[in-house]
């Protein structure tokens, strides 16, 4: 499994998923989506509507709207817990994170063509320790990237589906975001877009396990 370190714990893992394994997950998220729907997600006080649907799978999941940022057991449309995450997804967890302990949220991010993510930080977790893994299916899209600060330079990056990138370390907190979408390279999705699922541990663990903790990688250029 080739890899890729674009800054000190930030590990990029092109075609980490082939394109039998996509066609998998892709029937696993369909399912889901058939149990928890997607919805649109909005931004705290303003109310203004993300450009991106969503939904989760795992314990937890990730909501926004008007009264603010958080995690929680169930739906909000719903009410109904979120769908159980798919085999392949904690398998991924398992191979990427290097973290001893399952993720307790999977985060699925819909991308229409036009759709875009401003650069943010995931901090709304307890457990910065563990670090975030994300994987891609469908359309091409550009990753912009920067630092722990909001003006720090940034860096672009495309990402085609199959491929995984790894937030640990010194990277678990930089800006990041989508600027767009590149279309034609995939045809995964019929009807075109891009689906992102971004695995986290939400919560801090009750015991420790004697390992290190972090993305592991034998990058190679």
């Amino acid at each position: 499994m080739s890899s890729l370190i674009l800054a000190p714990g930030l590990v990029y893992y092109p075609d980490y998923l082939d394109r039998a394994a996509q066609e998998r997950l892709l029937q696993s998220l369909r399912a889901i989506t058939r149990a928890a729907p997607l919805f649109a997600p909005c931004m705290p006080r303003t109310g203004k509507p993300f450009s991106v649907r969503m939904t989760n799978c795992g314990r937890l999941g990730w909501v926004s709207d008007i009264d603010g940022y958080r995690y929680q057991p169930t739906h909000p449309e719903t009410g109904e817990p979120w769908p159980a995450m798919p085999e392949q997804a904690r398998q991924a967890w398992e191979h990427l994170s290097g973290y001893p302990h399952p993720a307790d949220a999977c985060l699925i991010n819909f991308y229409a063509p036009e759709a875009r993510m401003g650069l943010h930080q995931d901090k709304d977790e307890e457990e910065f320790g563990a670090p975030v893994v994300s994987l891609s299916l469908g359309d091409t899209a550009l990753f912009r990237y920067g630092g722990i600060e909001r003006k720090d330079p940034t860096r672009s990056i495309r990402l085609k589906s199959g491929d995984a990138i790894v937030f640990g370390g010194p990277a678990r907190l930089i800006h990041h975001g989508i600027d767009r979408l590149i279309p034609g390279h995939s045809d995964l999705l019929p009807q075109g877009g891009r689906l992102n699922l971004t695995l986290r541990k939400v919560e801090k663990p009750l015991y420790s396990i004697g390992r290190e903790i972090g993305p592991t990688s034998d990058a190679v250029s």
